[in-house]
């Protein structure tokens, strides 16, 4: 299940609506929209924390490793790193497709090509022209 489909259906199951999961939180109603509807993630960890006490879940239940990696990127690079790390994932799912490799291996090829994606955005850094880096420390 996805994170979106995780969030809809424990909202429903305690009876709430977006506008006011929202206001638990401490987000629009739209942004719940767009995580049920998948198009967002949360881009602070501590949102995750917030969805999981509001809706009475684990927050690891929300998240799964590509719901983290999306938050990891979106956290050190913003939308872009979002829409990246989204990219790849969609991508790295198409190659699978009607695939002969087990859940261990397609796991361990996801985790190398996360690990990819954060070296080469540190290894990039080095060719940023000063005046578009900015201090992620």
């Amino acid at each position: 299940m996805k994170f979106g489909e995780k969030i809809r259906e424990l909202r429903k199951e305690k009876g709430i609506t977006q506008e006011i999961l929202g206001k638990m939180i401490g987000v629009s109603k739209r942004t719940i929209i767009n995580y049920e509807q998948g198009t967002r993630y949360p881009q602070d960890h501590e949102i995750y924390a917030k969805l999981a006490n509001a809706l009475d879940c684990d927050e690891n239940y929300l998240k799964t490793e590509n719901e983290e990696f999306i938050t990891t990127a979106s956290e050190q690079y913003g939308l872009r790193g979002a829409s990246q790390a989204q990219q790849i994932l969609d991508q790295t799912a198409a190659m699978f497709a009607g695939g002969e490799l087990s859940d261990e291996d397609k796991m361990a090829f996801i985790h190398e090509i996360q690990s990819l994606y954060f070296d080469s955005k540190e290894r990039a850094k080095k060719f940023t022209p000063k005046k578009y880096q900015t201090d992620t420390n």
